[in-house]
Order: C-alpha cells, then structure tokens, then sequence
C-alpha cells in the first residue's frame, strides 16, 4: 500500500519511466502472449491522436494570428525551417561517419544474412509496395496546398492543415476592425480545452507505456536484436551523440539554457515518444513541456513544433544514413564521397516528407537507397529492429523540436529564463 502512495505521488515522467521499466521484464515472461493486453496500448495512442489535429490546428492559427507583425512570422518561420534543415543534415553527417568507422555490415554472418532475407522478404516487398507509391518531392511541394480543408482535417494530413492554419491567421490579421478577434478567442479556447485533454489523457501514461513496451519486446524479443547487435549499436550511438552533443551546444550557445535542464525539463516527452513511436503522437505533450518546463511562450511553441513534427526528423534521417551504408556493406559495395552526399541531400529531402508516426522512415529509405543503387531487398535485413530502433530515432526528432523551439524564442527575446541552473 505504502509503495502504490509513493507511485502515485510521483511526478508524471517517474510513473512513465516506471511503466517503461516494468513492461520490459513483462514482455519477455509474457512473450507473444503479450499481444493480448496490447489493445489498451492502442486505446492509449488513439486517445493522443485523437487530441492532435485540432491542436494542431487551433495552436498554429493562434500562434500565427498572435504574432501579429508578418515580418516577424517570416523571420521566425525562416529561423525554424534553416535549423531544422542544418541539424537534419548534421544528424546524417554524424550517421554516415560511425558507420564509416564501425563498419556494421562488414563481416555479417552469411547464415544470419540469408536468415533475416528469408524471414523478413515478405514484410520488406510490402514496403517496398507502399513505397512505389510514395509522393516525389515536386508532389509532396504542391500538395502542402490543400484542395479541400476540411478534408484535410478529417484526413489528419498535417502539412495540407499547418499550411491552411498559417493562411488563416494571416488573413485574420488583416480582417479591419478586430472582427477576427472572436476567431482567434475561439480558437485560444480550442487550444486550451485540447491542452486540458492533455493532462487527462497523461493519467493513464503509465500503463499505456506498459502495455506499449510490453507487447513490442514480447513480439520481438532479444533474440533479432543480438543478430543485428553492431548495426543496433552504431544506429543508438549516432542518436545518443547528436541528441547529447548538437542540442546540448545549441540550446547552450544560442539560448544560455542549461542542457541538463533542457533534458530533464523534455522527459514526460520523450518517454511518450518512445513507446509511442510518434512524433505527432508526442506533440500534445512536448508542446506541454516546451511551454510550463523550458519556457517557451505559447505562440513560439504553437508554431515551431507541430511543423517539427512534420518536417523535422533527424533521428530518422541519421538512421536513414547508417540503414544505408549498412545495407551496401553486406552486399560488398563501396560508397564514394559523391554517393554519401547524395545520400545527405536525399535523406534531407525524405525527412521533410517523412510523417510523424511508427515505421514510416522504412518507407522513405527507399528513396535513399535508390539514389544511390543499393538493392533495395537488402531492407529485410534491418526490418527485424527497426521498431526498437524506431522508438529511439523519435526521441530525437521530437527533441529537436524542442531545441528549436527554446533558441527561436531565445532569439527573439522571450524566453522565459527559468533554465539557467539545472
């Protein structure tokens, strides 16, 4: 009884960290009889994504109509875009460096190779299926226009709705006479409702984190991972120094914030992110911690990080980066200087049109090995760790949201100074 108080007193990202912690062992016992508690997970994740869009929505509305100036909306909305683009390209440059160094595919056992083939070629040629059918760049550009808005928000397309909120705060600055100060009320009101849904939803964490991590190691085991250990091993590596070294410099050089706040401050985000697997999944919750934890005025947040969520993937593009490199290895091919940048610009590109949910960077990796002639079968052989290794690369990219987020404000002069000590 004393230790159920104790859980219960804890703060939210203890109770999460525990849940996490817990459904480990879980689903080892449980093994794929872990599957059958899995539907409680799934209600979890349903219930954030059901608070999503008209977050999304009312956040950048207001968030856009708020500022007011358009000036400072293109100066904010260029210094989130070129960082995004910088740390996206930093994030694959440091993933093609270890595997350059660690050599994942070299030396692969042919019996293990000819094993993770076999088992994964039917999962891998769907992939590849969804992935044929995939938007070129040029299409992913003009479909941000959405054709019908309403559409576009039953549909849950997060590019077609940040673009048509943006347009609608514009234009509701310009409506003479403070007429659309009732839209942006109601819209303020939206955003504060979906905000308090938030923190009902957060209730349940816990055990939605449990049962999350529970049913994925019970599905999977550690039997794939230890096949795939050295590739597993350079992909974590790559997050944990672009995570630990690029944001830490950032938020230090450009916000004075303390990194070790700026982390601790990202918790409860991050957790969700990784049981999640999802960026958008995330997002109500990293907005939360952005504004009450880092400071991170409303409107800054509002805007910066449901396009993160969108755009901004380097953990997924790092990942793309090592996937590839890995793959040409065991097939003896060699990458020259030319076919890694091409794989930097490509991974670039993809990660701009990479929605924020679970496996789709798989999908997107076909874009990058084809840029280069990688066969592309050679995804089955990291298909067996890609949800693993998935949950890791969306902690990044929803951090790097976050980073963003704390050096616009910063830049701008409104951060809230709480972070200076950690």
């Amino acid at each position: 009884m004393n230790i159920f108080k104790s859980f219960m007193k804890a703060p939210l990202h203890t109770k999460i960290l525990i849940g996490l912690l817990v459904g480990i062992p879980a689903g080892l016992i449980l093994g794929p009889r872990a599957a059958a508690i899995k539907p409680i997970g799934d209600i979890f994740i349903r219930l954030i994504w059901m608070i999503v869009v008209p977050l999304v929505f009312a956040s950048i509305f207001v968030g856009t109509a708020s500022l007011g100036d358009l000036r400072k909306l293109g100066r904010i909305g260029a210094k989130t875009i070129v960082y995004y683009l910088v740390t996206t390209a930093i994030a694959i440059t440091i993933g093609l460096v270890i595997a350059n160094i660690a050599k994942p595919g070299a030396g692969l056992n042919p019996e293990v190779k000819a094993q993770l083939l076999e088992s994964y070629k039917g999962e891998a040629t769907k992939d590849l299926s969804l992935a044929k059918q995939a938007p070129r760049v040029i299409d992913v550009l003009t479909g941000i226009v959405p054709k019908n808005p309403v559409g576009s928000l039953a549909a849950g397309d997060m590019l077609q709705i940040i673009f048509f909120a943006l347009m609608l705060g514009v234009a509701v600055t310009m409506v003479p006479g403070g007429k659309g100060k009732i839209l942006i009320d109601f819209f303020d009101a939206l955003a504060d409702a979906m905000t308090q849904m938030v923190h009902i939803v957060m209730k349940i964490a816990p055990l939605g984190v449990f049962v999350l991590i529970a049913a994925v190691v019970g599905q999977f085991g550690a039997r794939i991972l230890l096949n795939l250990l050295k590739y597993s091993a350079v992909v974590l590596a790559g997050l944990a120094i672009h995570m630990g070294t690029i944001y830490s410099l950032a938020v230090w050089v450009f916000a004075r914030m303390n990194p070790l706040f700026f982390f601790k401050g990202m918790r409860p985000a991050q957790l969700i992110a990784f049981s999640t697997s999802s960026s958008n999944a995330a997002l109500p919750v990293n907005i939360q911690c952005a504004e009450e934890n880092l400071g991170v005025p409303k409107d800054i947040a509002s805007f910066v990080l449901p396009l993160g969520a969108t755009i901004n993937m380097d953990g997924t593009a790092l990942y793309q980066g090592v996937a590839a490199v890995f793959i040409a290895q065991v097939y003896g091919m060699h990458l020259t200087i030319a076919n890694q940048l091409t794989i930097v610009l490509m991974a670039t590109l993809s990660s701009v049109a990479t929605a924020g949910v679970p496996s789709v960077g798989i999908i997107t990796l076909t874009m990058v090995l084809t840029s280069v002639g990688i066969p592309l079968e050679g995804i089955a052989l990291i298909l067996g760790v890609d949800r693993i290794l998935d949950m890791c690369r969306t902690i990044v990219n929803i951090t790097g949201d976050a980073s963003a987020a704390v050096i616009v404000a910063a830049t701008e002069g409104t951060l809230r100074r709480p972070g200076k000590s950690a």
